[in-house]
């Protein structure tokens, strides 16, 4: 019997059935005792969205961060990450933008994940699954968009069958950038093909390749006034665009194998190699008064290469009349880093003050000699088996556990001081399903997980952190899900999830500092799916408290959490008027948050209005245009410090041609 093919999402909807990822077993969500909230390729189209941190904007409890205006990062109930970004399952943590033209849907589990993911995910982790080749289907898709502030893009995805025993595809795309922001331009480019083979009746073997090219200015906004955002310069550029631009080369390649020994006995095997090339240079404000502003700024460049091993083995059995899905795995990996880091000149002074203007008079500047270098290297090996019983018709338990040996070594090149730490870890996780009906689940779950205290990227350990152990996140969670239809989910999840040993981003440098426990307590609540026949929504809100619960030199007890907005709410709603024409409303709110956790700057609240119209030419051809902000409200959506804070993008509009031959 040929390995099964598990059809995940359902044609032409939002909502999505089935998910491998949350327990590496193929689970109906209804059966996960977690929060799992799943972002279409439907809805990912009708958002007109190419870039994974603009999707992420309509997952409340998911709170995008700037990234210092050169990758993605988020804080996830509370907890800031840059490394928690996984593909297909497996680790991909380097610091830069992805792209969505090559994936079928985003996941983002929330609470601690270490079971399924291994070290970190405290708050929880974003999964892009791939588009992989269909056997037995043909399909060739071109996009391409352009919108009114000068951005433009081409796609296309091509789907061959090549006999009854093989399948490939090819994705690729060219974005091209522009922005509100003065001096902003770049582009990104990325191919990947993939091909898929049968061999014989219970083999498949899939390979991969992904070619990803990131070219763009570093962007780092504007800085505060006050305890407020700068006003009147939303497209005031705090920079030098000579300098102010990141590099980012990216090849991933992955084969993975996957066997059926018997009809209730599978395995599969996975080996993954991602190489990272990266470069930014920036000059950031660091500060303003009501008449200049002060600079200062870095390069730094990064080579990074992962090497990742999985391998699963699922047996759905019975033992004393109980139905049981048993998984066990092993993950080892590899990772090696190499990082150095240049300071900004201004002449001889590293910093500089200038008078405050639309358009920022800097005297010349450059980088020089390189203040620091170093090298890193990260082992890791882990085994984790997992059991899901069926306790009779009403009840099912989920329990399992994970060992993870991690082991750092690193050296600085400049002063000489080298370092290896290791830990052992487990990390355990347990929950309880209980379904009065079929289509009615309510649950509790406990999750542990652990981050090494080298930060989230291992870059280098100092005397301090080499001496740390890891900080550690504890997840409790309730929740409740329903499947309104066979179209339509609805859930609500209760969470507190505890932080221990904490690191947080200091508000001036932006580096790390200790700043002891930290508790985040929330309420989520989504409905997503066929709403009436020719309706689709996904609705989303979250309402988030946390505080730092000890005091050190970086906060005192009691201080809110950085990034944690009290209330998010997102709808999205699509509406077909006729078979040839649609149109949807999108609403994204949130409440004011906090830069960082001094405390000292607050992002305003903020309400954004969407609107997008769809029509089809004819069955192969059709348009859409997706107008963002239409009251074309002022707003600051992230921030990485005090002072580098994201503008909002003005009233904009994209159109986007989609055929299909």
């Amino acid at each position: 019997m040929p390995p099964a093919i598990i059809v995940y999402g359902r044609p032409d909807g939002y909502d999505i059935e089935k998910t491998r990822t949350a327990t590496k077993t193929e689970t109906a969500l209804i059966d996960v005792p977690q929060s799992v909230s799943v972002l279409s390729r439907e809805q990912l189209d009708d958002q007109g969205l190419e870039q994974l941190g603009d999707a992420l904007r309509y997952v409340p409890g998911v709170v995008l961060g700037q990234g210092e205006g050169h990758r993605d990062q988020i804080s996830l109930r509370g907890q800031n990450t840059t490394a928690d970004f996984f593909l297909d399952g497996l680790r991909d943590d380097a610091q830069y933008y992805r792209a969505l033209y090559n994936i079928d849907r985003v996941e983002v589990l929330k609470g601690a994940n270490a079971l399924i993911f291994g070290r970190g995910g405290g708050g929880g982790v974003i999964n892009r699954v791939s588009k992989v080749p269909e056997y037995g289907r043909n399909r060739t898709d071109f996009s391409a968009g352009v919108d009114t502030l000068g951005g433009w893009s081409l796609a296309a995805d091509v789907d061959r069958v090549l006999s009854d025993n093989a399948a490939v595809r090819l994705n690729a795309t060219w974005e091209d950038f522009a922005s509100h922001r003065d001096f902003y331009s770049g582009h990104f480019l990325g191919l990947n093909p993939s091909i898929g083979v049968k061999l014989g009746e219970a083999t498949r073997l899939t390979a991969s390749y992904e070619y990803a090219e990131d070219r763009r200015t570093t962007d780092r906004g504007v800085p505060s006034l006050g305890g407020l955002p700068l006003k009147g310069f939303d497209d005031s550029f705090f920079g030098v665009p000579a300098l102010n631009r990141s590099e980012v080369t990216a090849h991933i390649a992955r084969l993975r194998l996957d066997h059926e020994f018997a009809n209730e006995l599978k395995a599969d095997l996975t080996a993954q190699y991602a190489s990272y090339d990266k470069y930014y240079g920036n000059v950031y404000p660091r500060g303003a008064t009501a008449t200049t502003v002060e600079l200062e700024g870095y390069s730094a460049a990064t080579m990074r290469t992962n090497w990742v091993v999985q391998g699963n083995l699922v047996w759905k059995t019975e033992t004393l009349g109980l139905p049981h899905q048993l998984l066990a795995g092993f993950e080892a990996g590899e990772q090696d880093t190499d990082s150095l880091r240049s300071e900004a000149f201004f002449g001889t002074a590293t910093r500089v003050t200038v008078p405050l203007a639309q358009v920022l008079a800097v005297p010349a500047a450059s980088f020089g000699p390189i203040s620091r270098s170093s090298r890193s290297d990260v082992r890791t090996l882990s085994a984790y088996v997992q059991d899901q019983i069926d306790l009779g018709d009403h009840v099912k338990l989920v329990a399992g556990l994970r060992y993870d040996s991690f082991r750092i070594t690193s050296t600085n090149r400049i002063s000489g001081f080298g370092a290896t730490r290791e830990d052992g870890k487990w990390s355990p996780r347990l929950g309880l399903i209980v379904k009065p009906r079929e289509h009615l689940s309510f649950y509790a779950s406990y999750a542990k997980s652990f981050l090494p205290q080298s930060g989230d990227q291992f870059t280098v350990l100092d005397a301090t952190t080499a001496t740390l152990a890891p900080e550690e996140f504890r997840n409790l969670e309730l929740g409740a899900k329903w499947d309104v239809t066979d179209r339509l989910a609805l859930t609500a999840a209760l969470y507190q999830l505890d932080r221990n040993n904490t690191r947080a981003t200091d508000p001036v440098t932006g580096n790390a500092v200790l700043s002891g426990s930290s508790r985040a307590r929330g309420f989520e609540l989504a409905l997503v799916g066929q709403l009436a026949p020719q309706l689709q929504v996904t609705l989303g809100y979250a309402r988030q408290d946390g505080e730092i619960r000890s005091t050190t030199t970086a906060a005192p007890a009691g201080r809110p959490l950085a990034q944690l907005p009290r209330h998010q709410a997102s709808a999205f709603a699509r509406y077909n008027l006729t078979g040839k024409l649609g149109v949807a409303l999108g609403v994204l709110h949130q409440s004011s948050q906090f830069a960082t956790i001094s405390n000292a700057v607050r992002l305003p609240a903020f309400t954004r209005l969407d609107v997008a119209v769809f029509y089809d030419l004819s069955d192969r051809v059709a348009l859409q245009v997706n107008v963002e902000n239409l009251t074309d409200a002022d707003y600051f959506p992230s921030a990485h410090t005090d002072n580098n804070i994201t503008t909002g993008k003005p009233l904009n509009a994209r159109l986007t041609l989609r055929v299909k031959l």
